[in-house]
């Protein structure tokens, strides 16, 4: 089996299994504020579980990442979804993968444009934050409360993304 991963776009169908793809949806378009404002309503919902547990928004900012590069572990949250929106309004790459028996399975990689997010589903493995070509600010809405959230796999031999050819 090869260890090469082939990115494929970030798409709503494509990712469902992983969580939502947050981007302006003109079917959740409502308008606010006198007509002034467009909203897109409910593009995700967080999702926190344990006594004391609550959701929190942070600003995560990432360095870019050189290719080709080794996905060498995947890590996930038990207790909270996990959300991530570029502000910068650069690409980055978003790696998941199936759980196969409480480790994950063969990653997949998407590329997200500069006007996407993704909502990973509390419980989905998925690599730490991928920037590409520059330091990238991304408004990141998780977890905060009592309890280890997070829970981290290393393969024995790493996945390889090549260059994502933006």
């Amino acid at each position: 089996m090869s260890r090469f991963l082939d990115i494929q776009p970030l798409t709503k169908s494509a990712f469902a299994a992983f969580g939502e793809v947050i981007e302006a949806d003109p079917a959740t378009m409502r308008y606010i504020n006198g007509g002034n404002t467009e909203r897109f309503h409910a593009l995700a919902v967080p999702d926190v579980v344990g006594e004391g547990a609550h959701v929190i928004i942070n600003l995560f900012r990432g360095q870019p990442r050189a290719f080709p590069y080794d996905v060498g572990m995947m890590e996930r949250h038990p207790f909270g979804s996990q959300s991530f929106s570029p502000i910068s309004g650069h690409p980055f790459l978003v790696v998941v993968s199936h759980d196969e028996g409480g480790r994950p399975g063969r990653p997949q990689a998407f590329l997200a444009r500069g006007d996407q997010g993704v909502n990973y589903r509390r419980n989905t493995w998925h690599h730490p934050l991928m920037a590409l070509g520059e330091p990238s600010d991304f408004l990141v809405v998780d977890r905060d409360g009592p309890g280890s959230n997070l829970e981290e796999f290393f393969f024995d031999e790493p996945f390889i993304i090549k260059e994502p050819g933006l």
